[in-house]
């Protein structure tokens, strides 16, 4: 439950900064989004680190439609060796303008949100996409897949890098340890 814990503690502090909306200076959420062909299971392949997923490996997110409202549902779950368990975390997202836009505020912990912004997206197979936060503190690489093609990789690198983030600090997330 550690995982939850740090997560809630992490969004917490985040809106006591007031800028949990907010979209860092030069990025751009993709337009044209299509949360439809966003929904389902994306492997984390990497992420900046960050309290709330240390240690994880084989950590995924999967997003549903809630069903009782416009919200989406998202469930984030990593495997911890030191712990030698699953760890899960649950929250809703919502859209901050137009669902065209992905923008997004999620939480994990009651009215309190964070950004959620994709901001690179194989928009025609929905395959890979690069996600922020509220500033460049965060970056996840997200994939259908355990993998990607080295060159697929290199050309997200080189979007995050020109758009302000240090992927040399991106922690590459084991897919494949056997339990």
């Amino acid at each position: 439950m550690r995982f939850l814990q740090n997560l809630t503690l992490v969004t917490f502090l985040c809106v006591l900064l007031s800028s949990c909306t907010s979209v860092p200076d030069g990025v751009k959420p993709i337009t044209g989004f299509n949360l439809n062909k966003y929904l389902g299971q994306w492997y984390e392949l990497a992420r900046y680190d960050h309290s709330f997923e240390e240690g994880l490996s084989r950590v995924t997110a999967t997003y549903s439609m809630r069903g009782d409202d416009d919200g989406v549902k998202v469930i984030n779950r990593g495997y911890s060796e030191e712990a030698g368990e699953w760890e899960e975390a649950e929250g809703t997202a919502y859209f901050v303008d137009e669902p065209t836009t992905a923008h997004l505020k999620v939480s994990f912990f009651g009215p309190f949100y964070a950004s959620y912004i994709v901001m690179k997206l194989d928009k025609e197979n929905y395959q890979y996409a690069l996600v922020t936060g509220p500033d460049r503190e965060y970056l996840w690489l997200l994939a259908r897949t355990k993998t990607l093609p080295d060159a697929t990789i290199a050309e997200l690198m080189t979007f995050a890098e020109n758009a302000g983030y240090d992927t040399d600090k991106l922690i590459w997330v084991d897919q494949n340890t056997a339990l």
